[in-house]
């Protein structure tokens, strides 16, 4: 397999500079050549033929949300946004994932040492590689038509895990849930902040309520639960009650939040009161902990490959068996509360059986 070539794009020559460097430290990828603006990338795209884009969102003479648009309608490639770690970095990054990125890294300073930066711009360019990007890479916006609701509620708790593509995913998910879904905990890979904006974004188009957790938070039905970028969230259990718990620590798979932190404390927590769900991702975070809730009864599904942006993540639950079922994105919600339904059913059965 021959070298992964990217093209920077970045109006910061520094910028430029730095990723250049930092990218040329892995034997794997090759730096085949920079633009300051889009005009400059169009030409160069045309001419070099990159694998993959790092896109700077705030540049002169066309902005960046506008050429990805351009450029996923004509000539879709794994795009990383570089964005800036403020409110409206937020907000532009999300928009740039709707329309077809695959990721969103923060702008050199603004949240990384250098040694973090480089880590960071390595995985998300290879993950990048990876990824199976379409033309018709979007979520349509708005609310959708409500889901039928549960005909009762449940205490059930959702685990859903999700990296490079995840954004679009976890959107397609929630969308899809009744208002009275049972409580559902996330984690997306994703810079510190981003998540606030993420899941206020998700709020204004989903039945259900979506925000960011924080330490403490109870979780039940019709909530999800987001983790703050650079924390990893946990499932507790106090009584009958279920809360969260929101802290630093190590990086575990290489990110905070990891994905196997959470499916760990919910195996402990909830048990077989649990489904756990993996989407798209690279690598291999949250195989482990999948395997845990399968193992002590919980229900666990997998994102099939040919929905998935990058078949990592999934795929490497299925290969230690710990996903009972392997869905299409589509499929996921809907067979998500099917189970939730049946194992309701199965209770009020054997509940009522002489």
């Amino acid at each position: 397999m021959g070298k992964i070539r990217v093209l920077i794009v970045d109006d910061s020559a520094l910028v430029r500079q730095i990723f250049s460097r930092e990218l040329a430290r892995d034997p794997r990828i090759e730096v085949v050549g920079t633009a300051p603006d889009p005009f400059v990338a169009r030409d160069k795209i045309v001419q070099l033929h990159p694998d993959v884009l790092t896109l700077d969102l705030e540049m002169p003479r066309m902005d960046g949300l506008v050429f990805l648009r351009k450029l996923m309608r004509h000539y879709p490639l794994p795009v990383v946004i570089v964005s800036s770690l403020t409110p409206k970095g937020s907000e532009l990054a999300l928009e740039a994932m709707a329309a077809g990125a695959v990721d969103v890294l923060c702008k050199p300073g603004s949240a990384y040492s250098v040694s973090d930066l480089s880590i960071e711009l390595i995985d998300k360019v290879k993950a990048a590689a990876q990824a199976v990007v379409h033309k018709s890479a979007q979520v349509s916006p708005g609310v959708t038509a409500a889901p039928a609701k549960l005909k009762t509620t449940t205490d059930k708790i959702v685990a859903v895990g999700a990296s490079t593509g995840g954004t679009v995913a976890i959107e397609t998910f929630l969308k899809a849930m009744p208002s009275n879904a049972p409580g559902i905990l996330i984690v997306q890979h994703m810079p510190e902040q981003f998540t606030h904006s993420f899941a206020g974004r998700l709020n204004q188009v989903c039945h259900i309520e979506v925000r960011e957790a924080q330490d403490g938070d109870t979780i039940g039905p019709g909530l999800a639960l987001i983790a703050p970028g650079n924390s990893h969230l946990l499932l507790r259990r106090n009584g009958a009650r279920y809360r969260v718990e929101v802290k630093s620590g190590p990086l575990v798979c290489r990110h905070r939040p990891s994905v196997d932190v959470l499916f760990k404390s919910v195996a402990q927590a909830a048990g077989a009161n649990a489904v756990g769900v993996i989407m798209t991702g690279m690598g291999r975070d949250g195989a482990a902990g999948m395997k845990q809730m399968h193992d002590r009864g919980a229900y666990t599904i997998a994102q099939d490959e040919q929905s998935c942006i990058v078949f990592g993540m999934p795929r490497e639950a299925i290969a230690l068996d710990a996903a009972d079922a392997v869905l299409p994105l589509q499929a996921l919600s809907s067979a998500v509360i099917e189970y939730v339904e049946k194992r309701q059913r199965d209770m009020v059965a054997a509940a009522t059986r002489p």
